[in-house]
């Protein structure tokens, strides 16, 4: 073959290895020297290949490349009939196996990475998920808690009881406002800088029974401390107080008072 190949599928057979002999020898030989058939070669391999992954695995029977072989003789010579080939047995693995290794496994290659990929970005953005998840339970919270807190505050029925500082106490001011209907109570005031092994911690003086723990918090000199819970039911309290206990707070009041105020 001196010039190019004439007719288009001659790419195609070559790139499928479909020619043998003097044939392939002439397309290869020239496409090493020609920059415009080595493109159309490589067109026609990129073909092949994504007809490869368009079409299940199938390993023809060795009499399909002599058909084959026969027929591009047959167009070649014009109507001369091709001398009958005898079949060769391939060992290769049919037709398709002298380049369908050549495929799958790059083509095998690039889908493992690009499950790799895929996974780790869905597990990014699981984490991500979750995180938002989180960030949005916390902020229905928020906002329940605020819902809470207005209605607390605008109902009529809601009682406000101011807490006084008692002598020789950390100073401050506070008040406790609760809604006996509504079963909630809410803590807000400011407080100097309790001790680093002492903790505040809240009481509802109940007007029958012992003293119920309605929070434990620490104090500091620029922030106002404000906590909102629940009343437990059946309780009517007769008197709030707040006293200085060790850290963490204790199931029954064993410190001074710091503040205090009659519910009644």
């Amino acid at each position: 073959m001196n010039g190019h190949p004439t007719r288009e599928e001659d790419f195609d057979l070559y790139a499928l290895g479909a020619l043998e002999g003097d044939e392939k020898a002439a397309i290869g030989n020239h496409v090493a020297t020609c920059s415009s058939c080595a493109e159309k070669l490589a067109e026609a391999r990129g073909r092949l290949a994504l007809l490869a992954l368009a079409v299940p695995a199938v390993t023809p029977s060795p009499s399909v490349t002599t058909r084959l072989m026969n027929q591009v003789r047959s167009e070649k010579q014009g109507a001369t009939r091709a001398p009958a080939v005898s079949p060769v047995p391939d060992t290769t693995g049919g037709l398709f196996g002298r380049w369908w290794a050549a495929v799958l496994v790059p083509v095998g290659f690039a889908l493992a990475l690009a499950s790799f990929v895929l996974w780790t970005q869905n597990r990014r953005l699981d984490q991500q998920l979750a995180v938002l998840h989180e960030d949005m339970q916390r902020e229905q919270q928020q906002l329940q808690s605020a819902r809470e807190v207005a209605d607390l505050i605008n109902a009529r029925d809601t009682m406000i009881v101011p807490l006084a500082p008692q002598p020789g106490m950390p100073k401050g001011s506070a008040h406790v406002m609760y809604n006996a209907k509504m079963g909630m109570l809410m803590y807000e005031g400011q407080l100097e800088p309790n001790p680093a092994n002492k903790s505040y911690q809240l009481w509802i003086v109940p007007t029958q029974g012992n003293p119920i723990s309605a929070g434990v918090f620490n104090a500091a000199s620029t922030e106002t401390d404000h906590f909102l819970m629940k009343l437990p039911p059946g309780i009517a309290p007769k008197a709030f107080a707040v006293t200085l206990e060790p850290a963490g707070g204790r199931p029954a009041p064993t410190g001074p008072m710091v503040l205090v105020g009659a519910a009644s």
